[in-house]
């Protein structure tokens, strides 16, 4: 049963009118989301500083992802038997020391230790902050998704810009630590902000995401988006390479990605979503943005054509991400933590595989990486379209559907 402090998501309210709890969370979302887009100004300098190759950078990213994949399946475990409040947290604070620690390392190994614990402190807070987003807000549960996917791109968005400026004046360390400082400050504003919360007379276990997965909407759901984000972090991981420019000048390229994923995540998504149905808006995500990826293949020679490319892409990726998140809350009947927790382990996976794998055929050629990349997001729209009927859905995403609302009445935040 919901505590009073964290009702779920009602059809009432306004985007920007929320309470001072949730603008806390979505702050420190903005900030964990930055982490994502920080490192890639600084990728190339990583790999000069440290006499790496790109194989071995790319770890910067895989360990983070497959320790954030594996630990999604104790977050509810952990949420609830301390609570929302100390989970999001304790998140938060393993964040902000393995940020520091990543800082200090003088080896791509250390740094990648210090990623991979990133990781379990990112995946105890982004399972556990869509969940509360979801429950605290005054709005519907579109609106809730809405919000919290506009603090990702937001966060996608100035993290290129601060990793790139932290990465030009300072070093390629400036980005760890200037995320250890802004992670601090989320982690106060989480503290004195979030209404404390009561453990659940439920406890969850570590088996429940995994048995979530057998509701054939969710497990489709999220198998489509283990394929996109293989190519997602596949343009992630190798892309800053080919540009051959300043941190600085890269951090510039990916703000312009960011903002256009921000841009699509805010307004893009539900306006498409408004007029062609949900299903259709992620075939036409899926579609360009494996043009875009074949195009850098292409043309990965060409510095102003990948620039394009990459600012489009932010494109597709906000329609994609807005609508398959708010898809995952309503593919299962079973509380929402458990549906994000089910998700977010099988789709971190193909990221992980995604950028490990791009990584090491950049040794070799930067047109391969792109071109698998494609391939293999058009198998995820393949997947898509060929068990579409199992997903549950809206022709009218406006209204919402029953299993939504059926969700919602059984969902609980603790």
């Amino acid at each position: 049963m919901n505590s009073p402090a964290m009702q779920p998501a009602t059809s009432t309210g306004s985007l920007l009118h929320q309470p001072r709890a949730v603008w806390a969370v979505a702050f420190a979302c903005v900030v964990s989301f930055m982490g994502l887009g920080l490192v890639d100004p600084i990728l190339a300098s990583l790999k000069e500083s440290l006499g790496a190759t790109t194989g071995q950078i790319s770890l910067l990213f895989t360990s983070y992802l497959v320790v954030t994949a594996v630990a999604m399946l104790i977050t509810g475990f952990v949420s609830s038997r301390i609570g929302v409040k100390h989970t999001l947290l304790l998140g938060l604070a393993i964040i902000v020391v393995f940020s520091a620690i990543g800082g200090c390392m003088n080896s791509v190994g250390g740094i990648v230790i210090a990623r991979a614990f990133w990781g379990l402190g990112n995946a105890l807070f982004i399972a556990t902050s869509l969940a509360t987003i979801v429950s605290l807000s005054a709005g519907s549960l579109k609106q809730a998704v809405l919000l919290y996917e506009s603090a990702l791109g937001i966060g996608i968005g100035l993290g290129p810009i601060v990793g790139g400026q932290l990465g030009q004046h300072i070093s390629w360390r400036g980005p760890f630590f200037g995320v250890a400082v802004l992670m601090f400050i989320g982690l106060v504003a989480t503290f004195f902000l979030l209404p404390a919360t009561p453990k659940p007379e439920a406890r969850t276990s570590i088996a429940d995401p995994i048995r979530a997965l057998r509701y054939p909407g969710l497990l489709v759901v999220s198998l489509v988006s283990l394929l996109y984000n293989f190519g997602f972090f596949t343009l992630m991981a190798v892309a800053p390479y080919p540009l051959q420019m300043s941190p600085a000048g890269v951090g510039w390229v990916f703000f312009g990605w960011g903002a256009a994923l921000a841009f699509t995540s805010i307004w893009g998504a539900p306006w498409l979503e408004s007029k062609i149905g949900t299903i259709a808006a992620i075939v036409s995500a899926l579609l360009g943005f494996a043009i875009i990826l074949a195009a850098m293949g292409l043309f990965s020679a060409h510095h102003t054509v990948l620039i394009v490319c990459i600012v489009l892409a932010g494109l597709c990726l906000g329609i994609n991400n807005t609508v398959i998140t708010t898809l995952v809350m309503g593919a299962a009947p079973v509380p929402r933590p458990v549906a994000s927790a089910a998700y977010s382990f099988v789709r971190f996976f193909g990221g992980a595989v995604g950028a490990y794998v791009a990584g090491k055929l950049a040794e070799h050629s930067f047109h391969t990486p792109f071109y698998l990349g494609a391939g293999v997001t058009l198998v995820a729209l393949v997947l898509l379209l060929s068990f579409r009927h199992l997903i549950p859905t809206s022709s009218a995403p406006s209204h919402g559907s029953e299993q939504e609302a059926e969700v919602l009445e059984t969902a609980d935040i603790d």
